[in-house]
């Protein structure tokens, strides 16, 4: 048999090029000789930061500049002690840099297993080539699926049918014909064809796009937009402080120049939360390295983030809950119909299209081709019109035209076919109507008056992680909602077998109104035949009633729903069109790793905010302890080497571990409201009673020595209040939590017995009766932090 062919493919047997018809595409010596001008599509498409951007975004920020200029002045006027804070932010950005740089290479190599490689024709063969090989004037072959990658023009069209949606914003799809224009950044949703590259290189509009589909990016996260709106506040805060405290220090008391320059820079340099934005860049790249481990390609961190606020997965079955394959278990005859000329009208059917979707496929492995058949004319399956159809010279001379298709589209309601096939749905098959039609292909009316041949059958295989990952968002509270082109008794049936529960909807009755339909969307779990632009507008009515969506999908009809959801989810087998507009691709084809992409955005997003409550306590107990002193007009009691002994103890490295730490708390809105309002009540407590120690202190010490006992005994009090908030925020307690705290507690006890240490920190408690009341103060602090914590829960619950 022969048949109308839109261009060679490679033959999935023998992946060796297959010659191809009239038009062979460059030969070799032209594609040199273009190379050699540099008509290349040569615009690289990144998947992650440059390195210097990564140098240069975790080097040169407001903060580290704020730092850089105080622990200059430090390494001149004090004691290397007191630069100490210069090392740490050093070390810190540099932690940062190397996690980041990771995160960038796993990126990178996940993304060439990801990458698209169009089909170009060369000396009238077709191979596979990277999209940055594409030359001007290559001649590219697209079928179902396929993304147009350059602009160029149509040179072979055999029922091409291409969606610009994300070009023009128009969802209907476009006919194409020989001579049309096709833009890059528009994919194939029927039929296939070849285009001639006309534009290559940054002169495409795909050069944008692409780069911007898959670039490592850092912005519209709640979280990091939460964390710049808290260091916003910070700076406003810091500077009338900053400038009280150096008027204070500097003029106001009759101290050594040096010694005031460092309790200066001591007041200054603890306001800054500066570790705050390297953690949270940290615990992102961290987590696309674990994500990478299990091939899940994450194109936007923030999509981490995201995942871990969905409420709703919105789910496609085919791809998602079943296997790709199928497999045709009968073929039940209709109106008398001759079995055998049926089997040779399903091969034809199965040779008319040369890029066949999983249902042909599976007609084409069942029944041969019937080789004295010849296809005429041929119209591509669409999820749009839920049929494909061919018309045939048979051998004897005669033509037909055959459709194949969702049988409660093309009979009528009262068709008694429709009561076998509702039967058969119930049991989860899948069942497609083979019917001649009455009128040409090209009649609009094509399926109207179709004469039943037969109902083929067949079954979908159930992915075996599927019914396990829907359990994991049920335990979660995330809503599951199937939406599928599919029948909706069979794609009902399909749900059942995996343990979801839930009415069935068949989205024809679904109401237009976006109102409406998001209240039938909250009453029901599954929804049968539902066109492109449904499931797109299901995204739109599930959003509007405040439901954060994740859509998974892997072919061509869930493009437009996966670009309006708020996160989507493709598999790395799904079309080029899925994967480019998708946030997150599972590379592996594996539903099961959505539960880790969850579990991951819950840790960073928890643990951030768990430790963004440590940095600001900080930030807000220097700022009051700078405003009192002010008002006191007193020597300000630290020096920086204590506030960096009390930042690393307290802070930094207890807020390493615990932003790593495993965390399964369902992620919640507003953290800048939830960080606020633990972090002000928290550090006006510990600013207050340090304070009060302080000026006891002071009235407690005479004679030489008296403010380092003084500052000595501020320290103690801080510490022990900083100790408590880092004992609240570590809960609930684990073995290695109750480590973690109590490592540090012996840290600062080595601190205070050890000679050595003593003198390099400047501190040494003197008596007895000062020390124990500093020591109660902090007690009592610590037990007005309960309270008041306590009490903001249950006057701002989340």
């Amino acid at each position: 048999m022969t048949h109308i062919d839109a261009g060679a493919e490679l033959d999935p047997v023998h992946p060796v090029p297959v010659p191809v018809g009239p038009a062979t595409g460059l030969t070799a010596a032209e594609v040199a000789e273009r190379v050699a001008r540099g008509q290349v599509n040569d615009v690289p498409v990144r998947s992650s930061r440059s390195t210097a951007e990564i140098v240069r975004a975790n080097v040169f920020t407001r903060f580290n500049a704020i730092i850089g200029v105080l622990w200059l002045i430090m390494m001149f006027v004090a004691p290397f002690q007191d630069s100490l804070f210069g090392y740490v932010i050093l070390a810190n950005t540099g932690i940062g840099i190397v996690q980041e740089w990771r995160a960038k290479k796993t990126l990178d190599s996940l993304a060439v297993i990801g990458e698209a490689r169009p089909t170009v024709r060369r000396d009238g063969t077709a191979a596979e080539v990277a999209t940055g090989d594409i030359v001007l004037d290559d001649l590219i072959e697209i079928g179902p699926g396929g993304k147009v990658v350059v602009d160029g023009v149509c040179v072979e069209a055999d029922g091409l049918e291409i969606d610009e949606s994300l070009l023009t914003g128009e969802a209907d799809p476009v006919v194409k014909h020989p001579g049309d224009q096709v833009m890059s950044g528009s994919f194939v949703v029927a039929g296939g064809g070849a285009f001639k590259a006309t534009k290559v290189g940054r002169e495409a509009y795909a050069a944008q796009l692409a780069e911007e589909a898959s670039r490592f990016t850092l912005v519209q996260s709640e979280l990091r937009t939460g964390i710049s709106t808290i260091l916003k506040y910070v700076t406003w805060m810091m500077v009338p402080a900053a400038i009280g405290l150096v008027i204070t220090q500097l003029f106001v008391k009759d101290n050594d120049l040096k010694d005031s320059v460092a309790r200066t820079v001591g007041g200054i340099v603890p306001m800054v939360p500066e570790g705050l934005v390297l953690l949270t860049s940290v615990a992102f790249a961290i987590g696309v390295i674990r994500l990478g481990r299990q091939q899940c390609l994450v194109q936007e961190l923030p999509a981490i983030e995201g995942l871990a606020r969905v409420d709703t997965v919105c789910l496609d079955k085919t791809g998602t809950l079943t296997e790709g394959g199928m497999d045709v278990t009968e073929v039940r005859l209709l109106n008398g119909s001759d079995e055998s000329y049926v089997r040779k009208v399903l091969g034809a059917l199965g040779e008319s299209d040369p890029r066949p979707n999983a249902s042909l496929q599976a007609i084409v492995d069942a029944y041969p081709d019937a080789e004295d058949w010849r296809c005429t004319e041929s119209l591509p399956f669409s999820s749009a019109r839920k049929y494909s159809g061919a018309t045939f010279s048979e051998g004897d001379g005669q033509s037909s035209t055959w459709l194949l298709g969702a049988p409660d589209v093309l009979l009528a309601d009262d068709d008694p076919a429709l009561h076998e096939t509702d039967r058969l749905n119930e049991q989860g098959l899948r069942v497609l109507l083979l019917a001649r039609a009455r009128h040409d292909l090209a009649d609009p009316t094509v399926g109207d008056g179709a004469r039943a041949a037969a109902l083929v059958v067949l079954e979908q295989r159930l992915r075996p992680d599927a019914a396990d990952t829907l359990r994991y968002f049920a335990e979660q509270d995330v809503h599951a909602k199937v939406v599928s082109g599919d029948n909706a008794v069979s794609v009902g049936a399909v749900a059942g077998k995996l343990g979801l529960s839930g009415e069935t909807v068949d989205a024809r009755r679904l109401p237009a109104d976006q109102d409406g339909m998001g209240k039938a969307l909250d009453g029901a779990t599954v929804f049968g035949r539902v066109t492109p632009q449904q499931k797109r507008d299901m995204v739109g009515a599930l959003q509007s009633r405040g439901h954060t969506v994740a859509m998974t999908g892997d072919g061509v009809n869930d493009v437009l729903a996966l670009k309006d959801a708020d996160i989507g989810v493709s598999m790395g087998s799904g079309s080029e069109a899925t994967r480019a507009v998708a946030q997150i691709v599972l590379l592996d084809n594996s539903f099961a790793t959505l539960p880790s992409v969850v579990a991951e955005g819950r840790r960073v997003i928890g643990n951030i905010t768990r430790v963004a409550t440590l940095f600001l306590v900080k930030t807000v107990y220097s700022v009051l302890l700078a405003l009192l002193v002010v008002c006191w007009r007193v020597e300000y009691p630290f020096l920086p080497r204590h506030l960096t002994l009390l930042s690393t103890l307290t802070i930094g490295v207890p807020a390493f571990f615990l932003a790593l730490a495993p965390n399964k708390e369902r992620a919640r809105p507003h953290f800048v409201r939830r960080v606020m309002r633990y972090s002000v009540p928290g550090g006006v407590v510990a600013g207050a009673a340090t304070f009060v120690t302080y000026l006891l202190a002071r009235h407690h010490y005479t004679g030489s020595g008296a403010l380092d006992a003084e500052t000595s005994a501020a320290t103690l009090t801080l510490f022990l209040i900083s100790m408590w908030v880092l004992a609240i925020i570590a809960r609930p307690y684990t073995w290695w939590r109750i480590a973690l705290v109590a490592a540090m507690g012996v840290a600062f006890l080595c601190v205070l017995m050890v000679p050595g240490l003593q003198h390099f920190f400047a501190l040494k408690l003197v008596g007895v009766a000062m020390p124990w009341i500093a020591v109660g103060i902090a007690v009592v602090a610590a037990a007005a932090l309960e309270v008041v914590w306590k009490w903001v829960d249950r006057r701002f619950p989340d």
